[in-house]
C-alpha cells in the first residue's frame, strides 16, 4: 500500500504477546507444575483416557494444555517415525498444523456461541470417521458450561464410549455448571491462579527476549493487576510499552493502571499508627486532586495490612522477604509501629469500604470517611483524658479474719460464685464504707426483715467477711416478691374456664390422637378434629361442635368421617357452630400446662435454688424452664 510520495507501508504483522508466547510444549508452561507432570506420566507410560477437563480461570492455560495434549498425541517426530509423547518435536507436519490451527484432526468448537443440540450433532456425527492426518481424533470444547441441556444429552453416549481413535478435551471456567453426568466420564484438572511471582519472572523472561527495558517495581504492578491470569499480565505489559513508548517504568505503569503510589498508603497507615487525623485529610485530598482511584487506595491498603499482620503473627517472616522490593523496610517498620489486633481492625474496615464507595454520591467523600473510621475505632492509649481501661486491675484485699461458723456445702458453693462474680464486674469495696457513705434515706431500702431466729450464713470470702456485725437498730421495710412462673396465674384459676371435662371428651382426644399418630390426617383436617368437641355419639352418627365456620367445610367433613371409617368407625358426621368447652386441642393444652407447672415446681422447690434466690436475689429467667 502505498501513502504520500514513495513511501510504501506492508499490512501489519505485528503479533501480540499472548499469542506470540503462547507454550508450545509442557516444559514452556509456567505455573501448572501439577498438571503438567500428571499429562507427561500418562503419556510416557500411554495411560490415555479418553476424556479431559480443564477448570479454572482466564488467562492460565486451558487451551494451551489441549492443543500441546494434541500435539502429544499426534507427534510424527522429526524423521516421521516418532509416537505419543510427552515432548512434541514441534516441526512435524501434524505439529505444525496444530500451531497454526489447520490440522484436520483436532477441532476446536467455542461452547459459547455453539451451545444448541445442533451444532453438537453435527460435532458427534463427525466422530464415526478416522482420523484423516494424524494418529488421533481431538474434540476441543471450550467454555463447555454454555452448552444447553439438550446439547449435553447430545454427547453423552458418545463421551462415555467413543471410539479408541477419539479424544474428548472439554475446558471452562464455571465447572459447577457442568452437570455431574458429564464431569464422571472425565478426568479432571484444575489450572490455578498465578502467584504473582510467578508472572513477574515470566514477564522479565519476555522483555528480556523482546529487548524492552523495565524497571522490577513496573513488572510488580503488573504481576498484582493481572491477579493470576498470565494472559491478562502479557496483554497489560503490551498496553504498558505502547503507554511508555517502549519503555516500562514505575510511575508510567501506574498512571496506566490508575493505582495508587504505595507511598501514599504507607503515609496513611503511619498516620492511623500515630492517630494523626490532619495527616489523614491531606493526603485524601490530594488523592482526590490527582485523580487517583479510592477503590485502589483501599485495595492497596487492604494487601500493606495482610502483609503487616503476617509479618506480626509470624516472627520469622521478614527474614524471608524480597530484600530488592523497597517496599519490605517500609513493611516491616509499620508492623512494629502498630499493635496486632488494631492492624485486624483496620483490615476488616477497608475490605468493607471497598463495598460502601459505590453507595456514596462522591466516592472520594466515602474514602475520607472510611479513613476516619479507622481513626475513631482506633483502640484508646494512655493519653489524654481518662478512658475505660479494658483489663481489670484487682485490689489488694484485705487479710480475713477466721470465720468459726461452718454452712452447707450448697451454700458455699453459691455464695463464693457469687463473690466471684461481683469481683470481676468491679473491685469489691467493703460494704461497711458503701453504708456510712449513704443517705440515711436510702440505707432503709437496704434492709430487709429476717424471720425470728434466723442465723445469717457465713460468708467464706475474705472481703464480705471482714463486715463485723453492728448493734445498730434498723427498721424493716416490706419486700413485695415477684411471682415465680408466668404459669401460677393459670394454675390459680378454675379449671372449669379452661376445660370441661366430658366422658365423650375423653374418647374423642383419643380417638384424634390416635388418627395424628398414624397421620391419616393432616392440615384442615387435623385441625378440624382437634378443634371440635364430640356432643353425642349413636351407631351411625356422631355430632361434633366447633366454634369457628371456617372449619366446617364439607371436604374436611369427608375426609374426617373416611378417616374414621378405616380407623374402624362407620360412622356419619354432622357438624354443628356453637360454644366448645371440652375439645382434645383444649385437653392438649391443659396437659402441657400441668407438666410445665410439674417442671418449674421441681425447680422451685430445689434448697439450692431457694438459697441462692433468697440470698443474692437470684431470679430464673422467664421461659428458660421446659419440661422433659
Amino acid at each position: 500500500m502505498l501513502i504520500g510520495s514513495g513511501f510504501r507501508i506492508s499490512p501489519m504483522s505485528y503479533l501480540v504477546l499472548a499469542r506470540k508466547y503462547r507454550p508450545r510444549n509442557f516444559s514452556e508452561m509456567v505455573g501448572q507444575d501439577h498438571v503438567v507432570r500428571a499429562l507427561s506420566n500418562a503419556l510416557g507410560t500411554q495411560r490415555l483416557h479418553h476424556a479431559y477437563l480443564f477448570t479454572g480461570t482466564r488467562g492460565v492455560g486451558k487451551t494451551t494444555v489441549s492443543r500441546i495434549l494434541a500435539k502429544s498425541l499426534n507427534c510424527q517426530g522429526p524423521d516421521g517415525t516418532g509416537g505419543i509423547t510427552a515432548t512434541p518435536c514441534g516441526v512435524c507436519q501434524a505439529c505444525r498444523d496444530i500451531d497454526a490451527g489447520r490440522f484436520v484432526d483436532y477441532t476446536e468448537l467455542d461452547a459459547a456461541s455453539n451451545r444448541g443440540v445442533d451444532e453438537v450433532q453435527t460435532l458427534m456425527e463427525q466422530a464415526v470417521y478416522k482420523p484423516v492426518q494424524g494418529r488421533f481424533k481431538v474434540f476441543m470444547i471450550d467454555e463447555v458450561h454454555m452448552l444447553t441441556g439438550h446439547a449435553f444429552n447430545a454427547m453423552l453416549k458418545t463421551l462415555e464410549e467413543p471410539p479408541e481413535y477419539l479424544k474428548f478435551v472439554l475446558a471452562t471456567t464455571d465447572p459447577q455448571k457442568v452437570p455431574v453426568t458429564v464431569l464422571s466420564r472425565c478426568l479432571q484438572f484444575n489450572l490455578r491462579p498465578m502467584a504473582p511471582e510467578t508472572i513477574r519472572e515470566h514477564l522479565e523472561k519476555v522483555l528480556q527476549a523482546e529487548n524492552v527495558t523495565a524497571d522490577v517495581q513496573s513488572l510488580r504492578l503488573l504481576a498484582r493487576a493481572a491477579r493470576g491470569s498470565m494472559r491478562d499480565a502479557l496483554s497489560l505489559c503490551d498496553q504498558a510499552i505502547a503507554f511508555g513508548a517502549g519503555e516500562l517504568s514505575e510511575a508510567t505503569v501506574r498512571q496506566m493502571l490508575g493505582s495508587v503510589d504505595r507511598s501514599y498508603v504507607f503515609r496513611l497507615i503511619e498516620a492511623l499508627a500515630l492517630g494523626d487525623g490532619k495527616t489523614l485529610f491531606e493526603i485524601s485530598e490530594t488523592l482526590r486532586l490527582n485523580g487517583l482511584s479510592a477503590a485502589s487506595t483501599l485495595e492497596e491498603m487492604s494487601a500493606v495490612l495482610q502483609r503487616m499482620a503476617v509479618l506480626q503473627a509470624v516472627p520469622g517472616a521478614s527474614a524471608q522477604m524480597d530484600e530488592s522490593d523497597p517496599e519490605a523496610t517500609d513493611m516491616v517498620r509499620l508492623a512494629a509501629l502498630m499493635p496486632a489486633d488494631e492492624t485486624q481492625l483496620l483490615y476488616s474496615i477497608c475490605l468493607h469500604g471497598r463495598a460502601e464507595l459505590g453507595l456514596a454520591p462522591d466516592e472520594y467523600a466515602a474514602l475520607t470517611m472510611v479513613l476516619l473510621r479507622l481513626l475513631a475505632f482506633k483502640p484508646a492509649t494512655g493519653q489524654g483524658p481518662a478512658r475505660e481501661k479494658k483489663t481489670l486491675i484487682e485490689r489488694p484485699r484485705p487479710q480475713a479474719a477466721p470465720v468459726q461458723a461452718s454452712a452447707p456445702e450448697p451454700v458455699k458453693a453459691a455464695v463464693a460464685l457469687a463473690a466471684a462474680l461481683l469481683a470481676a464486674v468491679k473491685p469489691v469495696e467493703p460494704v461497711a464504707s458503701i453504708i456510712a457513705a449513704t443517705p440515711p434515706a436510702a440505707q432503709q431500702l437496704h434492709v430487709v426483715q429476717m424471720p425470728a431466729g434466723a442465723r445469717p450464713i457465713p460468708n467464706p470470702d475474705p472481703v464480705l467477711a471482714t463486715v463485723a456485725p453492728t448493734p445498730a437498730k434498723m427498721d424493716a421495710l416490706p419486700v413485695r416478691v415477684q411471682a415465680d412462673s408466668r404459669l401460677e396465674a393459670l394454675a390459680g384459676q378454675s379449671a372449669a374456664t379452661l376445660l370441661q371435662a366430658t366422658e365423650e371428651g375423653e374418647f374423642w382426644h383419643a380417638t384424634v390422637q390416635q388418627l395424628i399418630s398414624a397421620e391419616v390426617i393432616t392440615a384442615m383436617v387435623r385441625e378440624l378434629a382437634l378443634q371440635s368437641q364430640l356432643v353425642a355419639r349413636d351407631s351411625d352418627q356422631w355430632l361434633l361442635r366447633v366454634e369457628r365456620e371456617s372449619l366446617n367445610q364439607a371436604a374436611s367433613r369427608e375426609r374426617l368421617g373416611a378417616a374414621l371409617q378405616a380407623a374402624g368407625h362407620p360412622v356419619r358426621l354432622v357438624v354443628e357452630i356453637g360454644r366448645v368447652t371440652d375439645s382434645p386441642a383444649r385437653r392438649n393444652v391443659a396437659l402441657a400446662a400441668e407438666r410445665q407447672l410439674a417442671a418449674e415446681k421441681i425447680i422451685f422447690d430445689d434448697p439450692f435454688v431457694q438459697t441462692l434466690m433468697h440470698d443474692f436475689a437470684a431470679k430464673i429467667v422467664p421461659g428458660s424452664i421446659k419440661p422433659g
